[in-house]
């Protein structure tokens, strides 16, 4: 099928009661709505090379509440023969709405004050849906209870751990350090950067019903418990549970049939962190190091002890020593720790690791105040000062995983005024090569972008 044809699919469904069976065009809005004060563009994807000369905004009676004003050719991208931006930031007036051009017509969109209200919280719902051992959709915790059998270590290998909990990955049940550890930093800045924005309707278990205690950290604490566990504190790293073998079966979780040799829906293994290559069967990934992983346990660690000081102060505590220690793993070992293949060659091919164990080092500074770790997290940031993805063209799966470096960010917040200058221009510099590879391959660029 080609690109073409795969988005008139997928837009169908959207389009078909407004656009009528012919058309090329296709308006895309913010499906949230817009604010009163904000910014307000809808694009225009064309399927074929068309000139939109203007557009207009139709309330929800069909009179024209903003328009015709003129629509902004920006080009082709992707199969979009030709792309027009549509600026109705002059449209103030709260209510509901549709945007009309090219013959198309949006679906229906609201302007209003609160139209981000409960988005965030929203966004939750999924992560209590990926809970493992106890799944407040399924009110039920007999699944992955026995996680699981350690593999791949000298010493443990066979020896049962209990690792219990966290978010499966994605449509499957495999759990990766890598990934829950940056959702539950990603969970927690943004509760301390954004308090108002998140309710209190579900109980630490994710079932409905008020504990005095955001929900937002309710589901970063479910995170860090379960990263608790896999970094046990006696040195050992541990970064993934289950392997692709878990793909035999496309089960629910309550009837997960996974065999990884002791019997279905029995445990999982557990893969340590090794520094090198790793893979028990055909397949291994290139593995180098700890840093990766030990610099998203620390980052997490550190920042979960902030925020959760004053709520829970021995939990806190645990997770202040927890940091510490997993930031030393780091610096002793650097390098990336990988996801384990098993019958496929598929794992996660993340190849840079200075970036979390920058992010480490700042929060570690802002938890403790000691200026070593403020100068290791600049040094880092020194190392890597722009993504590498910024100005590439090409990616490996997950290879520069978590792709936005919070760490600048979390430098600028907490560091002198000099650091604060270098990293907003690594900042500038990334955005400016991403402007840059954009520009040269030929695609529309918004005017703010490298600014």
């Amino acid at each position: 099928m080609s690109s073409s044809a795969a988005l008139r699919l997928l837009t169908l469904s959207v389009c078909v009661t407004a656009c009528g069976p012919d058309t090329v065009s296709f308006i895309r809005v913010n499906q949230l709505g817009y604010r009163p004060d904000g910014p307000k563009v809808a694009v225009v994807c064309s399927l074929d090379d068309v000139s939109i000369a203007d557009f207009s905004v139709l309330d929800d009676q069909g009179r024209r509440a903003f328009g015709p004003a003129p629509a902004e050719p920006a080009g082709a991208f992707g199969p979009c023969a030709a792309v027009h931006r549509l600026d109705f930031t002059a449209l103030t007036r709260p209510g509901a709405y549709r945007v009309s051009a090219g013959g198309a017509r949006s679906r229906s969109f609201a302007i209003g004050s609160d139209v981000y209200v409960g988005a965030a919280d929203t966004l939750l719902v999924y992560m209590r849906q990926q809970r493992s051992g106890f799944n407040p959709v399924f009110n039920d915790s007999v699944h992955h209870r026995t996680d699981g059998i350690v593999v791949d270590h000298p010493t443990m290998a066979g020896q049962f751990i209990h690792v219990a909990g966290g978010w499966a990955d994605a449509a499957d049940y495999l759990q990766y350090v890598t990934t829950s550890a940056h959702a539950t930093f990603s969970l927690l800045i943004a509760y301390r950067d954004q308090q108002m924005a998140f309710a209190d309707r579900h109980q630490g278990n994710g079932l409905p019903g008020s504990n005095g205690v955001p929900d937002v950290l309710d589901e970063a604490r479910h995170g860090l418990e379960w990263l608790s566990r896999m970094f046990p504190g006696d040195g050992t790293v541990f970064n993934q549970l289950g392997d692709d073998r878990d793909h035999v079966f496309w089960d629910l979780p309550t009837t997960d049939s996974s065999d990884y040799g002791w019997g279905r829906g029995g445990p999982r293994p557990v893969y340590p962190c090794t520094g090198k290559p790793q893979g028990l069967l055909e397949h291994k990934n290139r593995s180098t190091g700890l840093g990766s992983t030990a610099g998203k346990f620390a980052s997490a660690f550190a920042l979960g002890a902030l925020m959760l000081a004053e709520r829970d102060p021995a939990f806190a505590e645990t997770l202040r020593a927890k940091a510490i220690a997993a930031y030393e793993i780091g610096l002793a070992h650097p390098g990336v720790c990988q996801t384990a293949p098993a019958r496929a060659p598929y794992f996660y091919e993340e190849d840079n690791w200075v970036d979390d164990m920058e992010l480490a080092a700042i929060e570690l500074h802002a938890l403790i105040g000691d200026r070593r770790y403020l100068d290791d997290a600049i040094a880092f940031a020194a190392q890597e000062p722009v993504t590498p993805w910024m100005g590439a063209d090409t990616a490996r799966h997950y290879q520069w995983f978590p792709w936005h470096n919070y760490g600048h960010f979390e430098i600028w917040r907490v560091g002198p005024p000099e650091a604060r200058d270098v990293v907003v221009d690594y900042y500038r510099r990334g955005l400016d090569a991403a402007d840059g590879f954009l520009h040269d391959a030929g695609a529309p660029v918004p005017t703010n972008v490298g600014r």
